[in-house]
């Protein structure tokens, strides 16, 4: 009887070993290669580096109009799903780029030279998340799909002072918004609303 004992001690003492800690948490979403989770808040010398270049950029803008809204404020990247975020923030900051480099070919004294610095360095990041997790998340579709369509039309049919207005506009809330949820992955918490607009 003793001995039944002991086996019995044993064998479930081999159980709980093997079963290992159950987590008390869903971990956050990381992918091989990819750090972006750095950038979940510019240092001050950073931000006031983009202070200074759009205030000046934005007296220099004149006469612009957009047929829509490349950035609607009722866009939040909360209500995509976790793995499509970088995928979004990767065309919008793709776009901020292409726009902020064709204003810097014609502002003096180089004030967009660390901002560019500094978003090419963000990008370069983005790019390892989105290549990451590409083989893992589906096709870009719905709400996500959609948003891509629209800054790819926007980049061939809007104007470019359009282009520089809305960039210039949107920059703050892509540094402080946008790329803090890509950044804070699962623990930027997913909304809903209702109903849902599109982008």
């Amino acid at each position: 009887m003793a001995m039944v004992w002991v086996l019995l001690l044993v064998t479930a003492g081999l159980s709980m070993a093997t079963a290992g800690p159950v987590p008390t948490s869903k971990p956050t979403t990381t992918w091989k290669g990819c750090d972006i989770g750095r950038f979940k808040s510019l240092s001050p010398r950073e931000l006031e580096a983009f202070k200074m270049a759009k205030d000046a950029l934005e007296n220099s803008l004149k006469n612009w109009s957009c047929s829509s809204r490349l950035f609607p404020r009722n866009r939040d990247l909360r209500q995509l799903q976790v793995w499509e975020r970088p995928v979004a923030l990767e065309a919008e900051l793709t776009l901020t780029l292409k726009v902020l480099e064709t204003m810097a070919d014609r502002s003096q004294g180089g004030i967009l030279d660390q901002p560019l610095h500094t978003l090419r360095h963000i990008q370069s990041e983005l790019q390892a998340c989105v290549k990451a997790q590409s083989t893992v998340g589906p096709h870009p579709q719905g709400r996500l799909h959609h948003w891509l369509h629209r800054l790819h039309e926007a980049s061939k049919k809007e104007s470019q002072g359009c282009l520089e207005a809305s960039v210039l506009f949107n920059l703050f809330r892509l540094l402080k918004k946008d790329l803090e949820c890509v950044a804070s992955g699962d623990l930027c918490l997913r909304t809903w609303t209702h109903p849902q607009p599109i982008w």
